[in-house]
């Protein structure tokens, strides 16, 4: 049995980052001026030079190192320390109002604008 460690996939974390961050294949390809195809290749491939990986790194927005030491583990593990109560998120943590409140609030202000902008356009119309 061999114990040697497997190298990371480059390819996969490019594209796994990519997709966290929305973005489709040709809108990376557009950004480092290549096709979709040679992004669609890339992601395929074990490794990647150097100078391409810094050019997606920065249209990704993220580190040449974040690339490669991407983890999925990581990920999960960051996004679940938000319902941990042992983690503190700053001030900001506990809402003070209830979101739904303050949506009707908004509907109800841009309700009443919107009556009070077509009451003067009758008087214009008059």
């Amino acid at each position: 049995m061999s114990t040697t460690v497997k190298p990371k996939h480059i390819g996969r974390n490019i594209s796994r980052i990519r997709e966290l961050r929305q973005m489709k294949q040709e809108a990376l390809a557009m950004a480092i001026g290549v096709s979709q195809q040679t992004i669609s290749t890339i992601e395929n491939s074990e490794s990647i030079d150097e100078e391409k990986l810094q050019q997606i790194a920065e249209a990704l927005g993220v580190s040449k190192d974040t690339i490669k030491n991407f983890s999925e583990d990581a990920i999960f593990n960051y996004f679940n320390s938000f319902h941990d109560s042992s983690v503190n998120h700053g001030p900001y943590n506990n809402c003070t109002f209830n979101p739904l409140d303050k949506v009707v609030e908004l509907y109800e202000r841009l309700l009443e604008a919107e009556k009070e902008k077509n009451a003067l356009l009758e008087q214009l119309k008059k």
